[in-house]
C-alpha cells in the first residue's frame, strides 16, 4: 500500500507496509481520524522519519505514546511545539542535559533541532486519541516500530540507543549490542527520574561514543 513517508525509510520498510497487520492498522487509524480527535495531526504521523532519514540516524530515543493533549504532539517523541509549555518529563531531560553538559534550559521543547542532527525520536505508538493515553496501543504500531528498530540494528553500525524505562528497554531487546551502544536508565517521568535517570549522563556518553567512532557529536 502507498504510505507517505521519507524515501529512504519507504525503501527499507516497503515489505512492512504490505503485511496484513499494517493494512489493518492503516484502516483503524484512518477511521479514528475521521470520527474523532487524534494526535499528532495526520501529516505529522511519520515526522520522525521525515526529520531524520535512515542514512543520517546516529542516535535513537524511544518513547511510548504521543502526548494526548491539544497541540502538544508533533510526531517526535518527548517533543512539543514551540509555544507549548514543557511537559514534566521533557523538563527532566533538559535538567539532565544541564547537569551533564552544562547547557542552559532551552526556551522551547521542540526537539526538531536534535532530529536534524541524526536523532530519531521514535514513539512505539505513533498516534493517540485526544485525552486518552494508550488508546492506540495494541493496534499494530508496536509491530511496525519493532521492525524499524530491527532495520536500524541490522543495517547500520555504531548507533546509540537511549532506552529510558522498562517499556523502552523491553522493546530494545532486538538491538545487536555488539554493533551498537545501548544506554539504559529510568524513565524521565517525575515518578521515576530520581531512580536513575538523573545522573545517567547519557548525553555526554553518546557524544563520547560517536566521537570515538569518527562520527559527529550531537549539539544537545
Amino acid at each position: 500500500m502507498e504510505v507517505k513517508i521519507e524515501e529512504s525509510w519507504k525503501k527499507r520498510l516497503a515489505e512492512e507496509f504490505e503485511k496484513p497487520y499494517f493494512r489493518q492498522l492503516a484502516e483503524f487509524v484512518k477511521s479514528e481520524y475521521q470520527t474523532g480527535v487524534v494526535y499528532p495531526p495526520g501529516k505529522q504521523i511519520f515526522r520522525a522519519f521525515e526529520a531524520c532519514p535512515f542514512d543520517f540516524v546516529k542516535v535513537v530515543i524511544l518513547g511510548q505514546d504521543p502526548y494526548p493533549g491539544a497541540r502538544q504532539a508533533n510526531g517526535l517523541c518527548f517533543s512539543v511545539n514551540d509555544d507549548i509549555p514543557l511537559p514534566r518529563s521533557l523538563v527532566n531531560i533538559f535538567k539532565e542535559i544541564q547537569n551533564d553538559l552544562g547547557k542552559p534550559m532551552p526556551r522551547t521543547g521542540n526537539l526538531e533541532r536534535w532530529a536534524r542532527q541524526g536523532v530519531l525520536l521514535l514513539n512505539a505508538t505513533l498516534t493517540v486519541r485526544a485525552s486518552s493515553p494508550g488508546s492506540h496501543q495494541g493496534r499494530g504500531w508496536e509491530e511496525f516500530t519493532d521492525a524499524v528498530i530491527r532495520k536500524i540494528s541490522d543495517e547500520k553500525n555504531n548507533v546509540v540507543f537511549m532506552l529510558w524505562g522498562a517499556y523502552a528497554q523491553k522493546k530494545g531487546q532486538v538491538i545487536d549490542r555488539q554493533r551498537h551502544l545501548v544506554l539504559q536508565a529510568a524513565h524521565p517521568s517525575p515518578y521515576s527520574a530520581s531512580n536513575g535517570f538523573f545522573g545517567c549522563r547519557h548525553f555526554s556518553k553518546a557524544n563520547a561514543y560517536l566521537k570515538s567512532k569518527g562520527l559527529g557529536e550531537i549539539d544537545w
